[in-house]
C-alpha cells in the first residue's frame, strides 16, 4: 500500500463527467506495475485485484469506466490536472495526501511493510532500497539507514542481488511471492505497520463521484465481495474486513 511524497500541484480542472444528468466515461487511473494490486497482463490489459474491484465498483455504481495507466511518481498531479478521474493503485490513505485530494473509505485494511535481504542478518541500517515516493521510502528516509530509491518496485530485488543495496523495505504482500519463489531472498527483522489502508483517490471537487464509490465499497464489504477478491489475489492468510 503506497504513499506518495507530495509536491505542490495545480488546481483541479473542471470534472469531465456529469453524474447528475448522466455521465461520460469515468477514467480509472492506475500504475499497472504493482502486482497483485495492478499490473499489465500478457494481452496488454490492466489486470489484478484493483482491476477486478474497480470493474465491479463501476458496474454497481452504474458508471461507464475505462482504465488509464500512469507512472507512480506523477500519479497524483495527473489526477488533479484532469488526466483521469480516480486513482486506484495500491494507494495508502495518508494525512499528507488528503491535503491535496479526497479519498473513499479504504477497500483494503492496513498491512505491514517488510524488510528482505540475502540473509536474515542483512543490515537494515545500511543501504536500503525502496520505491520512490512511497510510504516505505519515507520511513527509511526518517530512519538511521541510507535510502536508495528506484522508479519501480521490480528494481528493488535486483538492487539487493547486485550488492547495490543491503536490504529492501517494501509492502509485505508484494514481497511475499518473491520470498516464496526465490531461495536467495529471505525475510529480515519484524513487520512494520504503516499507513491507514488503501483507498481510491478522487479530486476534491468530485464529491458526488466519491459518494457513489463509497456507497458501493460499503455494499461490497457487507456482502463479502471485497473479502472474496482479497482472498483471490492475496491468498487465504490476507487481512480481511
Amino acid at each position: 500500500m503506497k504513499s506518495i511524497l507530495l509536491s505542490t500541484v495545480a488546481v483541479a480542472m473542471t470534472t469531465t463527467f456529469a453524474l447528475a444528468d448522466g455521465h461520460s466515461v469515468v477514467r480509472m487511473g492506475t500504475e499497472g506495475a504493482y502486482p497483485p494490486y495492478n499490473f499489465i497482463n500478457d494481452a496488454g490489459e490492466v489486470d489484478g485485484f484493483e482491476r477486478d474491484l474497480g470493474d465491479e465498483m463501476c458496474a454497481r455504481a452504474e458508471l461507464t469506466c475505462e482504465w488509464v495507466t500512469n507512472e507512480w511518481d506523477s500519479i497524483i498531479p495527473n489526477l488533479v490536472s484532469g488526466n483521469y478521474d480516480t486513482i486506484i493503485a495500491g494507494m495508502s490513505i495518508t494525512d499528507e495526501r488528503d491535503e491535496v485530494i479526497d479519498f473513499t473509505q479504504n477497500y483494503l485494511p492496513p498491512e505491514a511493510s517488510r524488510y528482505v535481504g540475502l540473509s536474515e542478518d542483512a543490515d537494515i541500517t545500511g543501504m536500503v532500497a525502496s520505491q520512490v515516493n512511497t510510504i516505505q521510502a519515507g520511513y527509511i528516509a526518517d530512519s538511521d539507514a541510507t535510502l536508495l530509491e528506484f522508479a519501480t518496485a521490480e528494481e528493488l530485488i535486483a538492487a539487493v542481488k547486485s550488492g547495490e543495496a543491503d536490504a529492501v523495505f517494501f509492502q509485505g504482500s508484494f514481497l511475499e511471492p518473491i520470498v516464496a519463489e526465490d531461495p536467495e531472498i529471505v525475510w529480515v527483522g519484524e513487520p512494520v505497520p504503516l499507513g491507514g489502508g488503501v483507498g481510491m483517490g478522487v479530486r476534491e471537487t468530485d464529491g458526488e463521484l466519491k459518494a457513489k464509490f463509497d456507497a458501493v465499497i460499503t455494499e461490497m464489504k457487507e456482502d463479502g465481495t471485497i473479502n472474496t477478491l482479497i482472498t483471490k489475489w492475496f491468498g487465504d492468510d490476507a487481512e480481511l474486513f
